[in-house]
């Protein structure tokens, strides 16, 4: 990460404690909004050329986001209980000025709450719970992390194959209409076990198009539409087909039919998608794709980001 971010490297060596190891995460505010994490815009940081990375580090500049403390001079600090490795983090960053950030803590359950519901709209997925007396594991899942869980009802407009297979889905492509009529690629659903893939596989042929009788035929490449945020455009699965990320992915589908719906279980929303992998819940056969748009779903209050961690 040192070659991508050279703004956070300078400020963790102005505000660091000399001979630290601290344990957080780089975050990138939106810069048109000011109040919310942009996920995308940090991805686009990662870039193999040295003068896009300065020139993104001055106009998108990130920050660090510092959560535990792993050494400190030496100490090690691993082996000691979070509620002390937190308070010697507190204090290790006491002085510490942006873009160098510590998250907030409490103990107390009613604020934890009120964080949980307010903070989505900074475009936070949740809250992490960590027992107090735990020693940090590294590589180990020993704290507890909730996260928003909504449902969606979108149309089934395509599929992958599973591997090398020929008889079974590997993941299933979303859509949802937006108020023009256009259908857009909002997310995936991929887990299932290997007999339900085979029965979706046998369920789904009669729905199998030309993808030039498909809602996203002729959609531009990514080199058009580099962020995907011409929302002109109906976003499909192809959009990211010329991005370096995607070079060696196999990324055709097999358009189908968009008249079966889907409902999924969903945790945030990136923009005009899903963040992460949806989650199958069951068919929706009293549903009509064309009411799949993106008015369902939930629109979380926005909350400025300042009012967390003092990115403002």
């Amino acid at each position: 990460m040192t070659r991508y971010f050279p703004e956070i490297v300078e400020a963790v060596i102005a505000n660091f404690p000399d001979h630290s190891c601290v344990d957080g995460e780089i975050v990138l505010v939106d810069p048109d909004s000011g109040d919310r994490l942009d996920f995308d815009l940090l991805q686009q940081r990662i870039h193999p050329a040295a003068s896009r990375v300065r020139k993104l580090a001055a106009l998108t500049p990130a920050s660090f986001v510092a959560f535990d403390l792993l050494a400190l001079g030496p100490v090690d600090y691993t082996v000691r209980p979070f509620a002390e490795r937190r308070a010697a983090l507190e204090q290790a960053l006491a002085e510490a000025r942006p873009p160098i950030h510590l998250t907030p803590a409490t103990r107390d359950r009613e604020l934890a709450a009120r964080w949980f519901a307010e903070f989505e709209g900074a475009g936070l997925d949740g809250v992490v719970a960590k027992p107090l007396d735990l020693r940090y594991q590294e590589d180990k899942r020993v704290m507890f992390k909730y996260k928003h869980d909504r449902t969606a009802d979108c149309v089934v407009a395509g599929y992958r194959l599973y591997k090398d297979r020929d008889d079974a889905v590997g993941s299933l492509l979303l859509g949802l209409y937006d108020d023009r009529g256009a259908l857009h690629h909002v997310g995936v659903i991929g887990a299932f076990p290997i007999a339900r893939r085979e029965e979706l596989f046998g369920e789904l042929q009669p729905l199998v198009t030309t993808i030039e009788e498909h809602p996203w035929a002729g959609e531009k490449p990514a080199e058009t539409m580099p962020d995907n945020r011409d929302q002109e455009t109906p976003r499909s699965p192809m959009a990211a087909a010329g991005s370096r990320w995607n070079a060696r992915k196999d990324l055709s589908f097999t358009p189908l039919r968009p008249e079966r719906v889907v409902e999924v279980r969903y945790d945030h929303m990136e923009g005009p998608r899903f963040r992460h992998t949806a989650q199958w819940v069951r068919w929706r056969e009293d549903r009509t794709p064309q009411s799949c748009t993106y008015a369902q779903l939930e629109e979380p209050v926005s909350y400025d980001l300042g009012a967390i961690l003092g990115l403002s």
